[in-house]
């Protein structure tokens, strides 16, 4: 009975922590205007929960997570606004190339294509990497693209899952994604994507 009472305890504070967490991402990306505040408050969430994956569950987080936001305030706007001129640009090759008939920019197409794939892989791959490493601004676009090349298997099942795991979510209870869909991603990201820093830490620092 104990075990039961103690398993329902770890598993109410962990709802908890990660409610109180994505609660912090949307108040804080709010209060940025979203523009501002949506790249530091999803720093700050990431630096908590590799807090959390690293075995460390007792942090204060509301003071982990607004000292992410404000120490890294200007860098990683910096990173987001770089990443959306990146994707602007790929958006509008895409646009042009796609409409034309010759071959030569048919093949140009699918290497715009490509680039797409490497986008969504560093997007997929930068917070993480962000909270545990120390870039400077470009490496920390470069290191994802490598590392999410280099572990494919890796970078398909925590894509595909988590596409997998949205979708099912919003069509079943999508009230959880408000509640919990940043955290557990952020949670479901850093938790793989840690895995691998182990064969980085010295090249990627």
């Amino acid at each position: 009975m104990n075990t039961i009472s103690s398993g329902f305890y770890n598993f109410s504070l962990w709802i908890s922590r990660l409610a109180y967490v994505n609660l912090l991402w949307i108040v804080f990306s709010l209060l940025g205007l979203g523009v501002l505040g949506l790249m530091p408050a999803t720093a700050g969430m990431f630096a908590v929960i590799r807090k959390w994956v690293l075995g460390r569950d007792d942090i204060p987080i509301f003071s982990t997570f607004w000292g992410t936001f404000k120490k890294e305030f200007l860098k990683i706007n910096l990173i987001g606004y770089i990443l959306i001129l990146i994707g602007y640009v790929l958006y509008m090759e895409v646009r042009i190339l796609w409409v034309q008939e010759s071959a030569v920019y048919i093949l140009a197409g699918f290497g715009v294509l490509a680039l797409i794939f490497i986008y969504s892989i560093v997007l997929l791959y930068i917070f993480p990497i962000f909270a545990h490493f120390k870039l400077n601004t470009f490496q920390y676009i470069k290191w994802p693209a490598i590392i999410g090349i280099v572990h494919p298997i890796l970078t398909i099942v925590l894509g595909g899952g988590l596409l997998f795991l949205h979708y099912l979510t919003y069509v079943t209870i999508p009230a959880l994604l408000f509640f919990f869909g940043g955290s557990v991603t952020a949670y479901v990201l850093t938790w793989g994507i840690s895995k691998t820093f182990n064969k980085y830490e010295q090249t990627a620092s």
